[in-house]
């Protein structure tokens, strides 16, 4: 197994031409939405935080970071359908809860909408952990199927005024998946199958929603690929 350290985000120069990015796209007096998505270890989630400390250390609150992670389905719920050994997979969420809180998201300015995010420490969801106040009008939703053409996920998209895709070789992104399994109390041989028939075979499909993508954006240098 390659060594993978945790990530800690694209260069400082490539995240700030990233965040000018969107600032520049973000009108003033609305809210502006972003999906950033890519297969599990692509660093989708370390993309969309970098970016939104980004944004927020020129402009304070501006944004906020809302993971699609918080719509996991409890462990009881995966046991009791029998599904806990595909978690990740997409059946494994509550996909129209996640749809439904962007229209929250999008049409309820005027007061605080909250969310649930993900711990992996205790590997559940926290509810109404991420705090979308009044004056963020840059949301920064991450998550692995915002870009699937399948009901519930195939109404994603159009609440999204933009959609990028973080792109990172298969090898790197299972390096990563191994290291994020054994560093959550998995052994090393129990990690890499879980990376390559669970994880992996997710991969499949979330690869092939990379052309819906308005952006594709590299998962390593944070540069522009198409």
């Amino acid at each position: 197994m390659a060594d993978a350290a945790p990530l800690t985000g694209p260069p400082a120069q490539a995240l700030g031409e990233l965040a000018e990015r969107i600032r520049d796209a973000a009108e003033r007096g609305t809210r502006y939405i972003l999906g950033v998505t890519g297969s599990p270890g692509s660093g989708k989630t370390t993309l969309a935080g970098a970016l939104v400390r980004r944004i927020n250390e020129r402009e304070p609150k501006r944004a906020v970071h809302l993971p699609m992670d918080g719509f996991h389905l409890a462990n009881s719920a995966l046991d009791r359908l029998g599904i806990h050994d595909r978690k990740g997979a997409m059946e494994t969420f509550d996909g129209w809860g996640f749809v439904a809180l962007l229209d929250r998201v999008r049409t309820e300015t005027t007061h605080t909408v909250y969310a649930p995010s993900f711990a992996r420490a205790v590997d559940e969801a926290v509810a109404g952990d991420v705090a979308i106040e009044p004056e963020a009008s840059i949301v920064i939703v991450e998550g692995n199927y915002l870009l699937v053409d399948e009901v519930p996920w195939s109404g994603v998209r159009d609440r999204l005024d933009a959609a990028w895709f973080c792109a990172t070789p298969a090898s790197e992104r299972e390096a990563r998946l191994i290291d994020r399994h054994v560093r959550h109390g998995r052994t090393t041989d129990a990690a890499a199958a879980w990376a390559r028939e669970v994880d992996g075979r997710n991969a499949v499909l979330i690869e092939a929603t990379a052309p819906r993508a308005d952006l594709v954006v590299s998962g390593t240098t944070g540069r522009v690929l198409a």
